[in-house]
């Protein structure tokens, strides 16, 4: 396993391939929980006065799943509050899609009951690794994009929609290294874990901006052949700036800052090719105060106007 060399300069940022007309919404109309093609934010409890009081222009919120796999106690009362008033997306950071080992089945099960309990319109998990026997790591770790790891990968994308009844969601990562064995690019990878599963994609732009940025590639060349047409979320997030020991810069998926301008402009480029997509800005840490991350999803709520059609479309959660 190496880190390839990081891009020196450039940013990452190439021309993108001419804007299409919008898609169809993917899955059944008509529910209820729907997840509209709005911006969203990712929900902390420290922010729910405000929301109620002054919501702005989101259009949903989004949850991590392992907070709320208690059985009950302030956590469940405060999301109950939330799921009144708006639209939910479920979104998890523990199942190691990845891995090696089959899922757990214990954890797979309390996700089910959370998306039984509150009927999320859209789940999500992470193209990544997070697990080692019985040890739960606190990071979302690389794959080598091989037949071996892609045969596993859908094993385990299949075994999450069968148990949750649920079209999945599979983010693509921010990454720091890259495997010397790996025998197919990401976006290759992701379409066909797409093809044999038929799930969807999370698109996060933070984290092909990232990743392009620490292994020298052009993001927009990576946009431009990442299988647009399954995106059913977009995340966007904020960066921190590094340097590697060669003093070459190196970004780190952070989630404690605004979202960084050339990543605006390549959402926007993205936008200009799907139509509206739901959004999703996430602020994990150093969290501000609430009209500081009200103002960065009414910038993602601007961006989706912009490219909206006359009539307004809406992405659904679709069951298998």
């Amino acid at each position: 396993m190496t880190r390839a060399s990081p891009q020196r300069h450039g940013q990452g940022l190439a021309p993108l391939a001419p804007a299409q007309a919008a898609r169809p919404a993917a899955g059944p109309v008509g529910r209820e929980d729907a997840i509209p093609a709005a911006a969203g934010v990712g929900f902390k409890p420290g922010h729910l006065d405000d929301i109620v009081a002054d919501p702005g222009t989101v259009g949903f919120l989004e949850v991590h799943a392992e907070n709320y796999m208690g059985e009950g106690g302030p956590p469940h009362r405060t999301l109950q509050r939330v799921r009144r008033d708006f639209p939910v997306s479920l979104h998890g950071v523990c199942m190691s899609i990845g891995g090696p080992d089959p899922l757990d089945e214990d954890h797979l099960a309390r996700f089910a009951a959370l998306c039984e309990r509150y009927e999320p319109g859209l789940i999500s998990e992470h193209l990544a690794w997070s697990t080692h026997d019985d040890v739960y790591l606190n990071d979302l770790l690389p794959l080598p994009y091989t037949a071996e790891t892609l045969s596993h990968v859908c094993d385990h994308v299949d075994r999450m929609q069968e148990v949750t009844g649920r079209r999945m969601l599979l983010e693509n990562p921010a990454t720091y290294v890259v495997f010397d064995n790996s025998t197919m690019s990401e976006t290759d990878f992701l379409r066909a874990v797409v093809a044999r599963t038929g799930c969807g994609l999370l698109l996060d732009v933070n984290n092909v901006f990232v990743s392009a940025t620490n292994h020298g590639f052009s993001a927009r060349d990576y946009l431009a052949a990442f299988p647009l047409d399954d995106v059913g979320e977009i995340h966007l997030a904020g960066h921190t700036e590094q340097q590697d020991d060669e003093g070459a810069p190196l970004l780190i998926d952070s989630h404690d800052r605004p979202v960084a301008d050339p990543v605006w402009t390549l959402y926007e480029e993205v936008i200009g090719r799907t139509g509206p997509v739901p959004t999703l800005v996430e602020w994990d840490s150093d969290l501000p105060e609430w009209p500081v991350l009200r103002a960065e999803a009414d910038a993602a709520t601007a961006i989706l106007r912009r490219f909206a059609p006359a009539r307004a479309e809406v992405r659904h959660d679709a069951h298998v």
